[in-house]
């Protein structure tokens, strides 16, 4: 068959030159037997970009998907650019570690793709540190940085569907790469298309003596890194309060048991059917705790027969953690992530104050959020005397700006975003779900012990701090037009260049920032101070009543997400009102700011 469509035949014809792996290679040459013409453009009409978040997309044949080919493809540019970067990449080599996701109509896995990455190194002679089982991400940031290791690799998904995988990178910092190292891997990527002959050779890989085993090593300094943030252990062992703990059939269940003995607590009660990897996740929909009571449905039955107070749950791959407390009235309540970053943030530092002789040392303590999240935070640091940095959106410029802090000999004691990422520990520079699970089961025995709960206590934050209220959700959006001309409609809305809304709806607009642009109406010259990228839509305005509102485009999903939050002076206890308000602000903006696009957008499910 010929498509007529030159350049789709040549990129079918190029991928069954080079592909060896059976099963996508006999679905596309059935697709092209068939003359299916729609089903490889969208297999072959663009091949997945590279980021700053790696690669994330569906597990299936073409250069538009997670495969065989296309993990070769993507390692080879990686390891040609680290080639470039450092003269010493022989002797120190990289960290290789996967999730539990597989796909078999392609073939493919993660455990598989982690396998031919392997090989792809330690055919150029690199050392390769590959996990035996699979592990929670955090695993693979933390072994970059324990073992000096130039770069990780982390084949997962996270908790996206469970048709897709993902890759995702880190760099000798142990944080996630950001630009311009992005840009560098992929032009690598093109330049390093055709699979390198000992590239497909994953068995012989397994038997080189480049391949090492970090499993057990990494198993145990881990743990034990984690261990140092525990704090009251003669309380954990008494403590009677009791937890349940899911891992979505993810990863986690075996390393939040070991880190709940590390910190000396009784281990969490699992939930039976979702305990065990798997692939399928049958028991949900979507495998994202961060979606709520959908995801934590068995864990709330299993807390009812346990006699459980408390529900904590991983995603797939353990770096993220959601919490979930029975109320008084019977009902559970799902924290959001804002509210789970003030208590953990608020345990934190208490228990480094406790621990802390030095009145003085306070100035030299840092904690971090995303500026989408909560600035509870910063409400902490204004009254206890700590700073408070915000960053862009995601923990690789958490990550990477703790680097450059801990490297001015500073002590960044917590960061956190509001997608239930949390960095409870500098042994890993990235949001980990395991020690915070560990974490947060310490301070729910200590607040049992002292008779209150976790929402009780989040009441006692907001008193003292002042309550920051927050309302976040998203609209489904596939088409990339409609997305980028809803952003242009609202920084062009006088018609001329800079022109954005002065009001919303009765809200008046006091700042914006636009950091797709670098405008900042807030800042001299009207220039940002955070870095800005043209390759994702973000913008943020602030209003006069107190209000903050952000929208922005996902780099992994097609959404629009907007995150607002309404925040008080200490001792304004009026929540209702707060709520209110918070409430009208949001339905504005959806009013205002999403109207003409409306028909195009579908809402959160």
């Amino acid at each position: 068959m010929e498509s007529g469509d030159t350049s789709l035949d040549r990129a079918v014809k190029q991928w069954l030159q080079y592909d060896k792996n059976t099963k996508t290679a006999s679905l596309v040459q059935e697709l092209f037997k068939e003359g299916a013409v729609e089903a490889l453009k969208q297999y072959f009409s663009s091949r997945m970009e590279f980021g700053t978040a790696g690669l994330r997309a569906a597990m299936g044949p073409g250069i538009s998907c997670v495969n065989d080919l296309t993990i070769i493809q993507t390692t080879q540019g990686f390891c040609c650019y680290l080639e470039e970067r450092f003269q010493n990449l022989k002797e120190r080599g990289v960290v290789i570690g996967y999730d539990a996701r597989a796909h078999p109509p392609s073939g493919g896995s993660s455990k598989h793709f982690a396998r031919l990455a392997a090989a792809v190194f330690i055919g150029k002679g690199v050392p390769v540190h590959l996990f035996c089982d699979i592990t929670p991400t955090p695993f693979v940031p933390f072994a970059v940085s324990h073992l000096g290791l130039c770069a990780g690799i982390m084949v997962t998904a996270s908790h996206n569907p469970k048709q897709d995988n993902g890759y995702k990178v880190y760099w000798e910092n142990g944080a996630q790469i950001v630009s311009p190292h992005d840009k560098g891997i992929s032009k690598s990527i093109e330049e390093n298309l055709e699979p390198w002959p000992e590239s497909w050779d994953a068995e012989g890989a397994l038997k080189n003596p480049l391949l090492k085993d970090p499993y057990q090593e990494i198993n145990t300094q881990y743990f034990k890194a984690i261990q140092k943030h525990c704090h009251h252990r003669d309380i954990n062992k008494s403590s009677e309060v009791k937890i349940v703990h899911t891992s979505v059939h993810g990863v986690g269940h075996t390393f939040v048991q070991s880190a709940f003995k590390a910190f000396g607590l009784h281990p969490p009660y699992a939930v039976e059917e979702q305990k065990d990897p798997d692939p399928e996740f049958p028991t949900v929909k979507y495998p994202n705790p961060e979606e709520g009571e959908g995801v934590l449905t068995l864990s709330f039955a299993q807390a009812e027969r346990e006699g459980a107070t408390v529900v904590l749950a991983n995603d797939p791959d353990a770096d993220r953690l959601a919490v979930a407390e029975k109320q008084e009235s019977g009902l559970w309540r799902v924290f959001t992530g804002n509210e789970l970053g003030a208590l953990l943030g608020w345990w934190m530092f208490r228990c480094w104050k406790r621990e802390s002789p030095d009145a003085a040392a306070v100035k030299s303590l840092y904690m971090l959020s995303s500026t989408v999240s909560s600035k509870i935070l910063r409400a902490i640091a204004l009254k206890e005397g700590f700073h408070f940095e915000e960053t862009l959106t995601g923990f690789k410029w958490m990550g990477n700006r703790a680097r450059e802090l801990l490297d001015q000999e500073k002590t960044v004691l917590f960061a956190f975003e509001e997608a239930i990422g949390y960095m409870c520990s500098p042994a890993v520079l990235d949001k980990d779900g395991v020690s915070a699970a560990a974490i947060a089961g310490e301070m729910t025995s200590y607040l049992a012990m002292k008779k209150t709960s976790l929402s009780r206590q989040l009441c006692a934050i907001y008193e003292e701090y002042g309550y920051h209220i927050s309302s976040n959700s998203y609209f489904i959006c596939h088409d990339k037009d409609v997305i980028r001309g809803m952003f242009e409609r609202l920084r062009n809305h006088d018609g001329g260049k800079d022109s954005y809304p002065t009001a919303c709806g009765r809200f008046s607009v006091s700042a914006v920032r636009d950091l797709t642009t670098g405008y900042d109406s807030n800042q001299p010259n009207n220039k940002a101070v955070l870095p800005t990228s043209r390759s994702s839509q973000m913008i943020t305005f602030s209003f006069s009543n107190g209000g903050v509102a952000t929208m922005r485009t996902s780099g992994t999903e097609p959404k629009i997400k907007y995150y607002t939050e309404l925040c008080a002076a200490p001792g304004d206890s009026d929540v209702t009102q707060l709520k209110k308000e918070l409430d009208d602000l949001v339905d504005a903006i959806v009013e205002n700011f999403f109207e003409p696009e409306k028909n195009k957008l579908q809402p959160k499910p």
